[in-house]
């Protein structure tokens, strides 16, 4: 009975409820029958049943032993700097995706977000973060037909 009372116990049950809460939401989803076999749920019932597993794997693991939260720390400090990096990337974002596009908002953000981590190396995370949304960008835009800001430089490639 000691075992359950434990903090590793409940959030392996928390993320049981939550598979299964995500599972029953993706029956509530109306499908049309023009889809055949794969429809607009797979992604769902796919993501639903992993939280499950995950969180029944989580769940055996606490009740044996073989996973333990960190010691608490004493004294944790919140870092302005980093939260002030971060909020920077989303305001960017959000301010200059219908401007400028996608991929140059995103480039911001993946900077800013890599920054308040603690990175100095400003042109190599741009680099990163031009792959990263480029990648995304044409995913969606290309493969999906999906518009997720299309801007300036997406105009341009």
């Amino acid at each position: 009975m000691d075992r359950i009372r434990k903090p590793e116990t409940l959030l392996a049950l928390g993320i049981v409820a939550l598979g299964l809460l995500a599972l029953f939401e993706t029956t509530r989803i109306p499908v049309s029958p023009m889809y055949a076999q794969v429809g607009p749920t797979l992604v769902a019932y796919v993501a639903s049943a992993l939280l499950i597993v995950l969180g029944i794997a989580l769940l055996v693991q606490s009740w044996r032993g073989e996973w333990a939260s960190a010691p608490e720390e004493t004294e944790v400090r919140l870092d302005i700097r980093a939260l002030g990096w971060l909020l920077l990337g989303l305001v960017l974002n959000i301010g200059l995706i219908g401007p400028l596009g996608f991929i140059p908002a995103s480039v911001l953000l993946f900077a800013c977000t890599a920054r308040a981590f603690g990175s100095r190396r400003p042109g190599r995370d741009a680099l990163i973060g031009f792959v990263f949304a480029a990648t995304a960008y044409f995913g969606f835009a290309q493969l999906l037909g999906i518009n997720i800001g299309a801007g300036l430089l997406e105009g341009w490639i």
